[in-house]
């Protein structure tokens, strides 16, 4: 352990460095581990690259949908940029430390992304709840300025959780011990290797974080509740179905996200369990970002459309 004594502080200690203990694995298991993880990274960059780069230079795709799409991809690109690397070099080499430092600018980046995309996916919702229910009017509900209004509003609540969460943590005295029971900088495990009273901190950092989450998610659930109301006033099924296949794949993101990070963070403290806690943290750190490009592109004729009309123009 890399401690420092401090000054002044009978018993005190400042850490100086963390070690992620990561997945307890034999080398076999360890190398067949950074094999997968190396290998969905890739995917996730290329995945959500390909979206970006489509948007760009596909005129069909420049709407307001798209825009917001091509902003999440970019923040899925930051999100997992931020964890997974470091858990490949761990896996890789065995060097499990980071810096007090970089472990505090880790959780920054990890909480200040995640954020944003909770902000992103109502923002997602509130557009799918325009087209639908008020479709003469949505390139007013949607101009440019709204759009540009959801970014700014994203950056801001992300950086301002990020700000106070990341402070309120590592204004905590580490004495106990420097190791950390997860592949990365996550708020629950530093908490928990805290000699302070941490009552008032997970308060805090409890109710901002969680707050935002459950906000996000009820502008998202009003959202599709009056899309529902909407879409059942049609009155030809073909006409339901195709309203409802248009939210299918925002629908299918934000279920896998949501529900892994309601599992995550809005649990009793009690009932956490580090092995369950990594797995599911796989999930919305990984999968999700991974899985993206692929379910909004799946069934996708836009998409599709735009594929079809790059590769013409490269033929």
């Amino acid at each position: 352990m890399d401690f420092t004594k401090l000054p002044g502080r009978q018993n005190k200690t400042w850490i100086t460095e963390f070690v992620l203990l990561g997945f307890s694995l034999d080398s076999k298991k360890q190398i067949l581990l950074f094999a997968l993880g190396l290998l969905a990274y890739l995917v996730t960059l290329a995945g959500n690259v390909a979206i970006i780069t489509l948007i760009r230079i596909d005129q069909c795709l420049q709407t307001p949908m798209y825009f917001l799409l091509g902003y999440l991809s970019c923040i899925e690109i930051c999100w997992i940029s931020t964890t997974v690397p470091k858990m490949l070099w761990d896996l890789l080499l065995g060097d499990k430390t980071i810096s007090f430092i970089g472990c505090s600018l880790q959780m920054y980046f990890f909480v200040t992304f995640g954020s944003m995309e909770c902000v992103i996916l109502s923002a997602m919702a509130y557009d799918r709840y325009a087209a639908i229910c008020h479709p003469l009017r949505y390139t007013i509900l949607m101009s440019q300025k709204i759009c540009q209004g959801f970014l700014a509003c994203s950056w801001a609540i992300g950086n301002i959780n990020s700000i106070v969460n990341t402070a309120l943590v590592f204004s905590l005295d580490f004495c106990h011990s420097n190791e950390i029971d997860h592949f990365f900088c996550d708020i629950p495990p530093l908490l928990q290797l805290s000699c302070s009273d941490i009552l008032d901190s997970q308060l805090v950092t409890f109710t901002i974080s969680v707050g935002i989450m459950i906000v996000a998610f009820c502008l998202i659930l009003f959202s599709y509740i009056l899309i529902v109301s909407s879409v059942l006033k049609i009155h030809t099924a073909q006409g339901r179905m195709k309203a409802f296949s248009t939210c299918a794949s925002h629908l299918t993101v934000v279920s896998i996200f949501y529900g892994a990070l309601m599992y995550m963070y809005i649990r009793p403290s009690s009932s956490h369990s580090m092995e369950q806690d990594r797995l599911v943290a796989m999930l919305y750190v990984i999968i999700t970002p991974m899985l993206n490009p692929v379910i909004y592109s799946f069934r996708n004729k836009e998409v599709h459309g735009a594929v079809r009309r790059v590769l013409r123009k490269n033929k």
